[in-house]
């Protein structure tokens, strides 16, 4: 826990994850995960009886420039080493006064997949910015019956 959140913890008793709910999340940085020059994917997860949906930001980004691989068998891989091209001036005399789009550079992102992930059922789209992959799950495993004896 922080060194601010502790105390405040200690003072209030509330629980050990108030961290999580004052302090915003840093998943998003990849600097501080060792991966200097690699920039992370946004990414909303939704979880539903039959699949998992991740629904990941990358503006500018063509489907050719998107890899969605698995490693180490339960670790889905999302990587792009595409560039977003800034539209170019061609006028003389002209510049840009501004610029605040970041230009994509590498980015990467890396999610645990639950033992329940059916790896061979993995579908992935890019439509208008938004890459979705959908993981199907596998079904429950029979429950065990129980036979009478007779």
């Amino acid at each position: 826990m922080s060194a601010v959140a502790h105390p405040i913890a200690h003072w209030f008793n509330f629980p050990e994850n108030i961290e999580k709910i004052m302090l915003p999340s840093r998943a998003h940085d990849s600097r501080e995960n060792g991966n200097k020059g690699i920039s992370s994917i946004l990414a909303d997860i939704l979880d539903t009886p039959k699949e998992i949906i991740f629904y990941l930001d990358v503006p500018g980004l063509s489907k050719s420039d998107i890899q969605v691989t698995v490693e180490d068998e339960n670790t889905l891989v999302i990587k792009s080493g595409g560039k977003r091209k800034r539209e170019e001036v061609e006028e003389e005399g002209c510049k840009y006064i501004r610029l605040e789009r970041k230009a994509a550079q590498k980015l990467m992102r890396k999610f645990r997949l639950p033992e329940n992930a059916n790896l061979s059922a993995i579908t992935a789209k890019c439509e208008n910015g938004v890459l979705t992959v959908v993981v199907e799950k596998l079904p429950p495993p029979p429950k065990p019956k129980t036979v009478a004896i007779a």
